[in-house]
């Protein structure tokens, strides 16, 4: 049973950063312009363009963070490499995370999704971890 809820972890997780990842590349119809006048755009709503905004200008970490969305997300769904799928995926997850912790906390749903998203990371990490210990914990037998 453990096993099919971890292979459903692995499943869900990675078709969402395959989703996110290709959402990066498909390009945005442009808004219609309003005729009401806008007073006044919330912080939060200017220092995620500001953000996301960079992330864009320069010119190669979008289509990375896409790409390596992509990649980490057929990762985890091929099953054989979901290790190395759940350990490059961290990053990821982790930075999502934040980004909504500290630029959307209003935002409760979209804050407790990717808090989730981190934690079935975590949890796959956790999951295999007698594959990662020696990693943590060093060989101590003496050749």
């Amino acid at each position: 049973m453990k096993e099919i809820i971890i292979v459903i972890i692995r499943i869900a997780l990675g078709a969402l950063l395959v989703y996110g990842g290709v959402n990066k590349f498909i390009p945005k119809a442009p808004r219609p312009s309003s005729t009401e006048v806008s007073t006044e755009v919330p912080d939060h709503v200017i220092h995620i363009k500001a953000f996301i905004g960079g992330l864009k200008q320069s010119g190669y970490f979008w289509p990375f963070l896409g790409i390596a969305e992509i990649v980490c997300g057929l990762l985890l769904i091929s099953q054989v490499l979901s290790l190395m799928g759940a350990v490059m995926t961290v990053p990821i997850t982790l930075n999502i995370f934040l980004f909504h912790l500290f630029l959307e906390p209003h935002d409760l749903p979209e804050l407790l999704l990717t808090g989730l998203c981190l934690a079935a990371n975590i949890s796959l990490l956790a999951y295999d971890y007698h594959r990662l210990k020696w990693i943590f914990i060093p060989n101590t037998i003496k050749l």
